[in-house]
């Protein structure tokens, strides 16, 4: 039997559909590309933006035309919020939501011999342990992404993902250093820790917990390379964290930190815990306490009630702000949330040139930062090679490129030439 796996949305989704990808493995199934012909089509779908439940919608109907008689199991954050949207598509066969993952083999393996729609939706509001997927395969990649925490209770007032994600549930730190392992024994150089609330890892488990322990278990697994976090909130960064990635230096100097607006306004109605000025002097400690640090960001643009002075504040601040990368997104209203009530709704003409402005200010913010390294000496792991070309990256996130002869999943030491493509040009030092 072949199955074909696909994944919408963020890294742990991806994450996710690593582990159900050796669930099926594990039973004797052949993994295909998505465009291939299978027996069972499985979607990991996303509903952070409503262009994500399109997308979502779109892929299982062309599963479906590809080949009618196939299983059409869909799961994922879109599936937990509106799941009779989801069945009512033609072809759907199973339907879970974002627990049951561990049991998708055994509801597809059902539909194959019942007539109906398989799975189940729980309430996910009372969901309180992690549901701990063991990963028993991965895709060839130099960077390893593991998922050590579910769940958001932040409840921003545009974002649909606490009540399809539900609270806060952590992995054991001992099951955190079970699968380290378990990725660094496959080859994996560079672990890159997830979840859906990441800086609350902990706060579910017994005993005084954080995220720091967690990176803890993981630094601890001897032949680790490389340690990266992925998304924190500003104001959950710890002075223990801050030691780790100043002391070891297999810790990624790079912390990706949404800001979302930079006008006060718009960030307290969006339901954020901070205001620019509380943000600026975290951002100001963070780069006195790891010295060369690479901060990323999310900007929406085009929230409720968001005014031309609003947005002008928010570029204001931007501006003065060392962001090494800035992600760019439009408002995307979501039913469900208090933002999506609101009648002060932005005019879709207006989000797309505010978004124009401030992607132009992001790019040029991008540029700034890695120009300030060319001549320097850095560290890359290399992931992909096309038409004598191979690109990977520094541990403060900068993308480098050469037509040196280097392998991919190798660290080398390079110094910076140049600006080139979304990144640098680079040469190796010997």
């Amino acid at each position: 039997m072949k199955v074909a796996l696909t994944t919408l949305g963020c890294k742990v989704n991806q994450f996710e559909t690593e582990t159900m990808e050796g669930l099926f493995k594990q039973r004797g199934y052949e993994v295909v590309p998505f465009e291939a012909r299978a027996d069972v089509y499985v979607i990991n779908t996303c509903s952070v933006t409503s262009l994500g439940d399109r997308k979502s919608r779109q892929i299982i109907r062309r599963a479906h035309r590809e080949n009618p008689q196939a299983i059409v199991a869909v799961c994922g954050c879109y599936a937990q919020v509106a799941p009779d949207e989801i069945k009512a598509i033609e072809g759907v066969r199973v339907v879970l939501g974002t627990k049951e993952r561990a049991h998708i083999v055994d509801y597809v393996e059902k539909a194959m011999q019942e007539d109906g729609i398989q799975g189940t939706i729980t309430d996910i509001m009372k969901a309180k342990t992690f549901e701990d997927i063991p990963l028993y395969d991965s895709p060839e990649r130099t960077r390893a992404f593991l998922k050590i925490e579910d769940g958001c209770q932040n409840f921003c007032s545009y974002c649909i993902i606490p009540y399809a994600r539900g609270p806060v549930k952590s992995r054991l730190p001992e099951h955190v250093h079970r699968e380290a392992e378990k990725l660094v024994a496959m080859g994996f150089k560079e672990i890159v820790l997830t979840g859906i609330h990441l800086g609350a890892y902990g706060r579910d488990l017994p005993g005084d917990i954080t995220l720091a322990d967690a990176c803890r278990e993981v630094l601890s697994v001897p032949g680790l390379k490389r340690l990266r976090l992925g998304s924190l909130e500003s104001i959950e960064l710890s002075p223990e964290l801050f030691a780790l990635i100043r002391e070891d230096e297999r810790f990624c100097a790079h912390l990706h930190l949404p800001l979302q607006a930079g006008s006060d306004k718009v960030l307290k109605d969006m339901n954020r815990h901070y205001d620019t000025q509380e943000f600026a002097r975290l951002i100001e400690h963070i780069e006195e306490e790891v010295p060369g640090v690479a901060i990323s960001t999310d900007i929406i643009v085009g929230f409720p009630g968001e005014t031309e002075e609003d947005f002008e504040q928010g570029l204001s601040f931007v501006e003065k702000m060392n962001f090494a990368r800035m992600h760019v997104f439009p408002y995307s209203r979501r039913t469900g949330t208090p933002a999506a009530a609101r009648k002060d709704q932005v005019d879709e003409a207006v989000k797309k040139e505010r978004v124009h402005r401030m992607q132009a200010l992001a790019d040029r913010k991008a540029e700034e930062f890695h120009r300030s390294f060319i001549g320097r000496e850095m560290r890359v792991l290399f992931e992909t090679a096309k038409d004598g070309i191979t690109d990977g990256l520094t541990d403060n996130y900068i993308r480098v490129y050469t037509d040196e002869a280097v392998d991919c999943g190798e660290i080398y030491k390079v110094q910076i030439d140049k600006l080139w493509r979304d990144g640098v040009w680079a040469h190796c030092v010997h």
